[in-house]
């Protein structure tokens, strides 16, 4: 007969998976939406290409994992840490499954912290939380976006001054080439910061069951979100690379450079610095930015200020999803 304790383990891993897998095709829309709403790319190239280096990105870093494991809560100190994994899990997927359905570009980073966050403070009240390290992270979270925001604007305002004079068909023609260069980029980046965060839970959950001692991220981790996370990408989704790719401004070759390098700049800096950011924000944001230095007038705002609202609502609501999840556990279960 197999082990409780294993098959709990088991439990926590395919949910971290699953997460992974959705956070794959919930997020696929943010680093190929400018490639294919301007035709540089197919849908089916696109895809392709981000699960690619959406893999390979998730194997190249560790940093943000070990800031998920460790920065919110020491899974060391906590009781019933298996199961506080498991409902941080449950909520960060309902939430995004909710989010995808609809079309909204909410962030999975968001849904996974303020779900682990409301798990702890279910299972261990608030006093269960690393109140520094979480600040911390929510800095991030919020200053990311705003530099995208200003990196879009700067880089835009850049090209347009370098090519005021230049025809804009073979201005364009040119750049949509190059798009595809930065889809790759962009699709990288995304594989250092996002797959991270299903490794960093995988392994609190390893540390919370007495498994291993430490926060380092073992290889089958690494490997099994690499590959969930672009298995996921290849599904895609599509409503969401509609709203991002057509809904914001009517997006040109040049634009989709320019925003992608902006983000792409800022999520791989965060990865370095081993914070975890939120791949959606920081690409709308940067889509925002040059939009506004495109044309302010032309950025539908209305629609800019239902996506923030669902950013600002994100975490608070993941945070009472999880607690509620927990206590249920606790009440079937512990």
């Amino acid at each position: 007969m197999l082990d409780a304790a294993f098959l709990i383990m088991c439990l926590v891993v395919f949910l971290a998976l699953a997460f992974d897998f959705i956070n794959g095709f919930h997020d696929t829309a943010n680093a190929i939406a400018t490639a294919v709403s301007t035709r540089a790319l197919s849908p089916r190239v696109a895809i392709l290409l981000a699960s690619t280096m959406n893999f390979v990105g998730a194997l190249t870093f560790t940093g943000v994992a070990k800031t998920i494991g460790g920065d919110i809560a020491d899974p060391a100190t906590l009781q019933h840490g298996e199961q506080i994994v498991i409902a941080a899990l449950i909520a960060a997927i309902a939430w995004n499954l909710i989010t995808w359905y609809f079309g909204i570009p909410s962030s999975s980073s968001h849904a996974l912290i303020g779900s682990l966050v409301g798990a702890v403070i279910g299972a261990a009240g608030i006093a269960g939380v690393n109140a520094s390290g979480f600040t911390n992270i929510v800095k991030a979270l919020i200053f990311s976006p705003l530099i995208a925001f200003a990196l879009g604007f700067l880089f835009m305002w850049l090209l347009k001054k370098i090519f005021a004079n230049r025809s804009p068909h073979q201005v364009n023609k040119g750049f949509r080439i190059t798009q595809i260069f930065t889809a790759a980029f962009q699709s990288f980046t995304h594989g250092t910061n996002d797959a991270q965060k299903a490794m960093g839970i995988i392994t609190f959950a390893l540390v919370a069951a007495g498994l291993q001692d430490n926060l380092d991220v073992p290889l089958w981790v690494k490997l099994s979100a690499a590959t969930a996370m672009a298995l996921g990408t290849s599904v895609g989704g599509w409503k969401i690379i509609k709203t991002m790719g057509t809904k914001i401004f009517k997006i040109e070759p040049i634009n989709g450079f320019a925003a992608d390098i902006g983000s792409a700049v800022v999520i791989l800096t965060a990865t370095i610095t081993h914070f975890p950011v939120s791949t959606t924000h920081v690409i709308t944001s940067s889509i925002l930015g040059v939009g506004s230095a495109k044309r302010f007038a032309n950025v539908k705002w209305s629609l800019a200020g239902r996506i923030m609202m669902a950013w600002v609502i994100t975490i608070p609501i993941t945070v009472i999803m999880a607690m509620l999840i927990y206590w249920l556990i606790a009440w079937i279960w512990l």
